[in-house]
């Protein structure tokens, strides 16, 4: 038959496809064989000692490659406390209100136990312990830990860029033994004061034991045990455990694990291996991993011809197994195969014709089902989205063609409004109508603008003139812009850090446009009296480096659904149709295409833009900050 050829036969070379899948599974079968009978006629008949000291050692690395990840946490949590908007400036200033408002939120979350940050004078700003019942403590007094010795060296150096210390110690508050990794903070590469993180051993060592599958011992620098998962770590087996001092500097300078003695204990014998624990380029202390002895006694030795026998004859039943499989899976699977590579190539109408009652019957009957709905769902989709794409393609002509042919005659009502308002000039009520048309016609050139830059974002025909460009003048020139507004409504308006960034490759017209719709849009859901503030920062721990710029007012908020739907087109806040018709007025209209353009241009730039709300409320006016993103070239940051 036809589909015997197929099924036998691949690519033409003559070998069936059962000899392909039965003989790497009687291969496969062989190999276990030998294995396992030299498992139990070599391994498992060598020597305790041997074993025990296996088991040992791979112990002793994996609570090493343990406290490695452990630092590698440490180090995370800590920079991302020290990195947290306005922790740096608040240590540095010793500003303990702000330091705990800003930490007290996020301790904890990283795993950590410990926290404390440290001015650059020495001073101890923020002290924070975990409980044992997961309660967080706040140390009021000084516990000295800026002397200690993973902090004392920042504060003397004041290095911004030093690598993290890591030590064994313990606090002398709750008198726990920590784990300590210490970090100095840093902003504009400028030292604001020491972050320490630590992570209790009562703590650690459970986890330790369970992935080790061994008891650990953690010593101190005299030799002292001062943690132990043997015995619950009682005050009198960490005595019989500690060690004299020689022996710690013995262990901690070794670069081998050094054999402890076997020793009694509670009626059950122990043995012992010591190892300096390292992590990175430093040497924090010495542990120990403890094995009962009977962990490698076995109840008897086998016979070794048992096993031999007992593994020829399970291979000569698995390998007629593999026979009877191969045969009655092979097939219909070859039918699958082919199939799947039809439907890949796009031929949905294909099938397996696979009958068969059992489960791969079962799964190609389902397989054909998909595929026959795959091919309905195909046709009713691309039905669906060439009509979108044409209601798109619409929709942009339209806005473009519609732009376009609104220009002229604005430019001609703007041109007559004009000189009508100059004729005007001697009839108060005469000038006050040809203000108003000269007002709604720079009002709709607006719109026509906003639509054309729509229309040029859309079709990718954004044309950017960059030059090196400085922030504040620019911002500074949008403001002025909307300063009859903002005293109008009584609005406060004020920047903050926009002379310190540095200057950008930017087009100065589109992003002119950016900060004009950001700025109107604060002041149009910002209520009379209220404060809308522009703020600069420059972020140089990022690559490439950015500012920020971000727009914040004290209005109605952005509710957390709308975040991403309000940068798409003619989106707006609110009915619409309550809206009133003054552009700065509260909740004033407009076409909804601001953001949608400023997300435009900005991501033109290579850049990003996001809104930051705790929510909408039209009572209590919550605020909203829509942050701007933009990437500094290298050579600029570096003279930044």
């Amino acid at each position: 038959m036809i589909h015997d050829i197929g099924l036998w036969r691949i690519g033409g070379r003559g070998m069936s496809i059962r000899l392909r899948v039965a003989l790497p599974y009687l291969l496969l079968t062989v190999v276990v064989s030998i294995i396992g009978v030299y498992v139990v006629t070599r391994l498992v008949t060598g020597t305790m000692r041997e074993r025990l000291t296996n088991q040992l050692l791979e112990a002793g690395r994996v609570v090493s490659d343990y406290f490695v990840r452990q630092e590698q946490r440490h180090v995370l949590e800590a920079r991302r406390i020290a990195y947290t908007e306005g922790v740096a400036e608040a240590v540095r200033n010793r500003n303990e209100p702000a330091v705990l408002e800003l930490t007290r939120p996020i301790f904890g979350e990283g795993g950590i136990d410990n926290l404390i940050l440290i001015s650059p004078q020495g001073g101890e700003v923020v002290h924070f312990i975990m409980g044992a019942a997961g309660e967080v403590r706040q140390v009021e007094q000084d516990t000295g830990a800026a002397l200690s010795p993973i902090a004392a060296p920042f504060l003397a150096e004041r290095n911004p860029g030093a690598s993290p210390v890591r030590a064994l110690g313990r606090n002398s508050i709750d008198h726990e033994v920590y784990y300590y990794t210490a970090l100095p903070i840093s902003l504009n590469n400028q030292f604001y004061g020491v972050v320490m993180v630590g992570t209790s051993l009562r703590k650690l060592l459970p986890e330790l034991k369970s992935v080790a599958l061994a008891d650990v011992v953690v010593y101190g620098n005299d030799g002292q045990a001062v943690a132990a998962t043997l015995g619950s770590g009682r005050a009198e087996i960490l005595d019989r455990l500690s060690i004299s001092g020689d022996v710690y500097r013995e262990v901690i300078f070794s670069e081998n694990y050094v054999a402890g003695d076997n020793f009694l204990l509670d009626g059950r014998y122990y043995t012992l291996a010591r190892a300096p624990l390292q992590v990175g380029s430093d040497r924090i202390g010495v542990f120990g991993v403890v094995l009962p002895l009977e962990f490698v006694i076995q109840s008897g030795e086998d016979s070794r011809t048992t096993y031999v026998l007992l593994f020829t004859l399970v291979m000569l039943v698995v390998i007629g197994i593999g026979f009877v499989v191969s045969r009655t899976i092979i097939v219909p699977l070859y039918s699958l195969v082919n199939t799947s590579l039809a439907i890949t190539r796009g031929d949905l109408d294909r099938r397996t014709g696979i009958t068969a009652k059992d489960e791969i019957g079962t799964l190609a009957t389902t397989f054909d089902e998909m595929t026959a709905r795959l091919q309905e769902r195909t046709v009713e989709l691309e039905r669906a989205n060439e009509i979108l794409q044409r209601i798109d393609k619409t929709k942009t002509n339209f806005i473009q063609i519609s732009a376009h042919e609104l220009r002229t005659p604005l430019t001609l009502i703007m041109g007559y409004s004009q000189m009508l308002e100059e004729d005007a000039k001697n009839d108060p009520e005469m000038l006050k109508l040809a203000q108003g048309i000269l007002e709604g016609s720079e009002r709709m050139a607006d719109v026509v603008e906003s639509m054309l830059d729509v229309s040029r974002i859309d079709s990718d025909a954004l044309f950017l003139k960059r030059t090196n460009l400085e922030l504040s003048p620019l911002i500074r020139k949008v403001w002025k812009g909307f300063a009859n507004a903002l005293e109008e409504r009584k609005i406060e308006f004020d920047t903050d850090g926009l002379e310190k960034l540095p200057p950008i490759s930017a087009d100065s017209d589109m992003l002119q446009k950016v900060f004009y719709h950001l700025i109107m849009n604060a002041i149009k859901y910002t209520p009379d009296g209220g404060q809308v503030r522009v703020v600069g920062a420059y972020l140089n721990g990022v690559e490439p480096p950015q500012v920020e710029i971000a727009v914040c007012d004290t209005g109605i908020g952005v509710d957390p659904a709308m975040k991403t739907l309000i940068f798409e087109k003619f989106h707006q806040t609110g009915e619409v149709l309550v809206h009133s018709s003054g552009k700065t007025k509260f909740k004033g209209g407009g076409p909804g295409l601001g953001l949608a353009i400023a997300r435009g241009i900005v991501e033109a730039h290579g850049g990003w833009i996001r809104v930051e709300s705790p929510g909408y409320n039209e009572e209590t006016f919550p605020g909203s900050k829509f942050i701007v993103s933009l990437p500094v070239q290298k050579d600029a940051a570096g003279g930044a």
